[in-house]
């Protein structure tokens, strides 16, 4: 990918003070899946972060996270998304110990009514007791109600899963899971029968991320996250046997987490830790990473339209659409009230964009309804919200106009490799909701 390249990009548009800000959150950031991290980065904490406070930052990066602040304050006219720059913005400042300036970016995020939730931010945990916050987190909170719509499809007994990817083959109806902590792949049936795809601890698998099917032949193609060894693209058969396999590229730390299939030619991956998405070439097996109108922080989830032309690719600030005719890129326009900032699983539904989303801080699932041209939010619904439906969830996959996501992954409860809590562990929940 490579740091070069990304300190190039990062360069050009917002600065050295950003770029080395970033650097120093990409290092520092502790172990986990990429789900994990891009969260960290912007919203909900890690299980450390809730039972003792935050280290104290050393002077270095202190001062790395002051020069990010300036650089960002100066674009914040030029972000599309408001709320989200804030709101990155707020957490910095809550990192600092600056709690006053914390909460007045938090109220003037609360303050565009486009669905910020302060009260689920870890940064700003260190202001329960206070008077102003509280009435915030009550004022967000009723203008955010929680929103019920899906309901349990199947549950799936296995408790230590930890699952981040999943997907659907329509036509074989079966969906198909990677494992985090198992290191492999099932596949489960719509009435939830479960069965291994590929068994643990066959071909050496690394954590296993985001999961596609190539609707043209049914074989499925995975992406790890790194380990004992780099990160891996992986193509499996319609039997799950291992057909190719291909390392993230360069040095430095690389962490492929969602993927697209467009066709027998190409697949497109994020690299959630380089900070890129690829284009992955088929048959040169090289990987070409995609360039933006601005730089991408922590890329996650991943859609292509029905005719396979557009792109489409959300980061914390945002959704960035790529012509693929054209390589033309350009910013999602959010619309008014409304944030594409943090989503983890996305997926394009008849013309608009469903996803999984962790940007606001507390766990929502939604559909965005686009413009005819796919480059701007007209509206949108929050499908679930404030319910133990999405606990914890990362992606999901469309199957007969039904949306179905992972409710409870426990990924949060997973730490190098490790159990944190083992009282928390619990069989993973699959919810469903239709699209009208």
């Amino acid at each position: 990918m490579r740091k070069s390249y990304i300190v190039q990009v990062l360069l050009a548009t917002l600065g050295f003070a950003v770029v080395a800000a970033l650097i120093a959150l990409s290092v520092g950031a502790p172990d986990c899946s990429s789900h994990c991290l891009a969260r960290q980065t912007t919203a909900a904490a890690s299980p450390a972060e809730h039972t003792a406070p935050a280290p104290a930052l050393s002077a270095d990066a202190a001062n790395r996270f002051r020069s990010m602040i300036q650089t960002t304050e100066s674009a914040l006219p030029r972000i599309p998304d408001r709320g989200a720059a804030l709101f990155l913005l707020s957490r910095l400042y809550g990192r600092l110990g600056e709690l006053p300036k914390a909460l007045a970016l938090a109220k003037e995020t609360v303050a565009l009514n486009a669905g910020f939730d302060p009260g689920a931010a870890s940064w700003l945990k260190p202001l329960q007791d206070n008077a102003e916050f509280r009435e915030l987190v009550e004022r967000v909170r009723l203008q955010n109600p929680p929103v019920h719509h899906a309901r349990v499809a199947f549950t799936v007994p296995d408790k230590d899963l930890f699952p981040e990817g999943l997907a659907a083959d329509a036509q074989k109806r079966i969906f198909y899971m990677g494992s985090m902590h198992r290191r492999k792949i099932v596949k489960i049936t719509p009435e939830g029968e479960v069965t291994d795809f590929v068994k643990q601890g066959l071909y050496d698998l690394m954590p296993v991320g985001g999961v596609r099917v190539d609707p043209s032949n049914h074989e499925i193609w995975a992406a790890s996250d790194p380990a004992e060894k780099q990160s891996e693209l992986m193509h499996f058969d319609g039997n799950g046997k291992l057909l190719e396999r291909y390392p993230a590229p360069g040095a430095g730390t690389h962490d492929l987490n969602d993927l697209v299939v467009r066709n027998s030619d190409e697949v497109f991956t994020t690299d959630t830790e380089a900070h890129l998405v690829f284009r992955f070439d088929r048959k040169s097996h090289a990987f070409t990473p995609l360039k933006f109108p601005r730089p991408i922080f922590y890329p996650n989830g991943i859609a292509l339209s029905d005719d396979r032309n557009l792109l489409y690719v959300a980061d914390i600030l945002g959704v960035i659409v790529v012509d693929l005719r054209t390589n033309a890129a350009q910013e999602v326009g959010p619309g008014a009230h409304d944030t594409l900032s943090g989503i983890d699983g996305l997926y394009w539904y008849k013309g608009d964009l469903i996803g999984v989303q962790y940007g606001t801080a507390a766990f929502r699932v939604m559909r965005w309804h686009l413009a005819k041209d796919g480059h701007t939010v007209v509206s949108s619904e929050v499908i679930e919200r404030g319910t133990d439906l999405v606990k914890d969830p990362t992606t999901g996959a469309i199957f007969e106009g039904n949306f179905y996501f992972m409710a409870n992954t426990g990924i949060d409860n997973l730490h190098d490799d490790k159990i944190v809590d083992e009282s928390k562990v619990e069989p993973l929940q699959i919810a469903v909701v239709a699209l009208k």
